[in-house]
Order: structure tokens, then sequence, then C-alpha cells
């Protein structure tokens, strides 16, 4: 019997394995942010000067709790656009639109740690949970026949959507911290 590419499911490990891969590359940022940024901002001031001062402040002053604050807010996120695409077959534009913007994360990792030259948090778990689980997840949506095309504006927009999620992840980390 021959299957169309309609025919196969998209199972739970790919919608709920983006929760899953995410916690994981999280608990290496967990682990290791607060004190990387303490040891090399210094490092960092001194080989892009043309960073703003206010950037490395921010970075200096970026404590434990505030980070797994901003961790748990983008948590959440996470876990609703996996929810939309389980309840989609990974139809939903928001979980293939996540997808993309966690796997270019995953490179985006990779690239600092080649500018800087050395280890960044996230560059451990990035070639080995979040490049290839983004990767494993769309062919799966691909083989079941729910991959949107992939058009470079598409993964523009991932790696957008990404980055505005860890804004507004730290943005409200920070109002929640400052009212305790």
């Amino acid at each position: 019997m021959t299957h169309k590419p309609s025919d196969h499911h998209v199972g739970p490990a790919v919608t709920l394995g983006l929760p899953a891969a995410w916690a994981l590359h999280d608990l290496e940022e967990l682990a290791a942010v607060p004190g990387w940024l303490r040891r090399n901002v210094p490092v960092l001031r001194k080989r892009f000067p043309a960073v703003p001062e206010a950037v490395w402040r921010r970075a200096e002053s970026l404590d434990g709790r505030q980070f797994a604050a901003a961790v748990g807010v983008m948590g959440t996120m996470v876990a609703a656009v996996s929810a939309a695409g389980a309840a989609t077959g990974g139809r939903s534009a928001a979980f293939q639109t996540a997808l993309d913007g966690f796997g270019l994360h995953g490179l985006a990792h990779l690239a600092q740690a080649a500018a800087f030259r050395g280890y960044t948090p996230g560059s451990a778990t990035s070639p080995v949970v979040v490049v290839p689980f983004a990767l494993w997840a769309r062919s799966r949506l691909r083989r079941a026949g729910v991959l949107r095309p992939t058009r470079a504006r598409d993964l523009a927009l991932g790696l957008g959507l990404a980055g505005a999620a860890t804004v507004a992840s730290h943005t409200v980390a920070r109002r929640l911290l400052s009212r305790s």
C-alpha cells in the first residue's frame, strides 16, 4: 500500500517535542548566562567597542532571578505555540514559525560562539539539540504534507519573532520582579 504525504500523521513528538527541546536548551542557558556575562562582559566591551555602553550595563545587571523569570515567560510562549501545533496536526502557522525561529536561534548561538571564539551560553546544546530537532521536526511536517513552503521572508519572520519574544520575555520578567 502506498501512502500519500497527507496520509502521514504528525505525532506529538513533533509538536510537543518543541517545548522539550527548548527546555533542554534553556537549562544550559539558565546554568551559564549570569556567570558567563559577569566574566565576559569586560572582554566583549573591548572586542566590540561599537556596541552602546547601555547594552553592556544591562548585560552586567542581569541576575539569575530575572533570567529565570524571562525563561519562564518564554516557556509559556513556547508551550502555547506547541499546543497550537498539536491541535492542528502541525499545520499552525504560529507553530511552524516558532519552529523555524527555534532552529535559526540555534544557528545564531553558533555564530555568537564563532564571533566570541569560544563558548557562549546556548552554544553547547544548539548543535546537538536545537538545530537537529528543528530539522527533524520540519522533515516530519514535510512528510506529512503539512509544512508550508519555506520562503526567505518566513525564515526572517521566524528569527524576528524569536528576537521579539526574547525582548518581551525579559521586559515582562523585569516588570514582574520589580513588583515583588
